[in-house]
């Protein structure tokens, strides 16, 4: 096990089991609103103090992992459901009309970002976590379309897969038989890469109001809410900020001692 894989999976297993606790049990009610109880420092009531409104920045920050896990996680569903197809046709037939088509569709994605899209949704469809998941997993597509095609086409000239093609079988059977095996290790890496900027991305599209909306707490929405509260409560923000930090830290982290554990040639180099 590497160095980074081990506390990469603490972090993300910590946040993940945070949001599975908060189905069955959060330290206080997200939707309770109690002003007498607001802006008090971390305590024995409340670990993490509350916020503007008197709710629990503990029950909102675990509620709120919930939404930012989903999204990313429908987000990379998306880019793999979409983009690994794409990606292995496009180097099944590599040189050909569709291969041009497919890569100059993926050219025009990444001309616009995640939030771009967002705005371009919401203006048609209105705000909401619905909208967001399109979003990134729009965004997501070329990546893994990339991704597939080019380590795919590295694998066309390889043995198994001309003794394949001798035996008779057609270019879509050897990509699902023979070259999306082999692409699986690859394809959990750079997973597990997009699913940490999907929960950055989701916490950015919330800040700016075009995430998940009201009452569905959001790590992104405390931040904007919070930004005018720092100086006499600080807290406030602090919290979903280091939130969103050892979140994406964590996934991070995990994704890289994964790409060194699957991949010993890379472990070799970076020692």
């Amino acid at each position: 096990m590497t160095r980074r894989l081990l506390p990469g999976a603490v972090l993300s297993a910590l946040v993940i089991l945070a949001a599975l606790v908060s189905f069955v049990w959060t330290p206080g009610d997200v939707a309770s609103v109690e002003v007498a109880q607001r802006l008090q420092p971390p305590s024995a009531a409340h670990w993490l103090g509350t916020d503007q409104l008197g709710r629990d920045i503990l029950s909102m920050l675990m509620v709120g992992a919930r939404t930012s896990i989903a999204v990313a996680l429908l987000a990379v569903g998306i880019g793999i459901g979409a983009g690994v197809p794409l990606g292995l046709a496009a180097a099944a037939l590599h040189g050909s009309w569709l291969d041009e088509v497919i890569m100059r569709g993926n050219d025009l994605i990444f001309a616009f970002p995640a939030l771009v899209i967002a705005i371009l949704i919401t203006a048609i469809a209105g705000p909401g976590a619905v909208n967001a998941i399109v979003a990134i997993g729009i965004f997501n597509v070329p990546v893994f379309a990339r991704l597939s095609r080019g380590a795919a086409l590295s694998l066309w000239s390889r043995d198994f897969v001309l003794a394949a093609r001798l035996a008779g079988k057609g270019k879509p059977r050897i990509s699902a038989e023979h070259i999306l095996p082999n692409l699986a290790n690859l394809l959990i890496v750079q997973g597990t890469i997009q699913f940490s900027l999907g929960i950055l991305a989701e916490a950015g599209l919330s800040y700016v109001g075009l995430g998940a909306q009201p009452p569905v707490p959001s790590w992104g929405r405390m931040l904007a809410e919070a930004q005018t509260l720092v100086a006499i409560a600080p807290h406030v923000a602090l919290m979903p900020g280091l939130a969103i930090v050892l979140t994406v830290l964590g996934l991070n982290l995990l994704g890289d001692g994964l790409r060194d554990a699957l991949d010993p040639r890379l472990r070799d180099l970076r020692t």
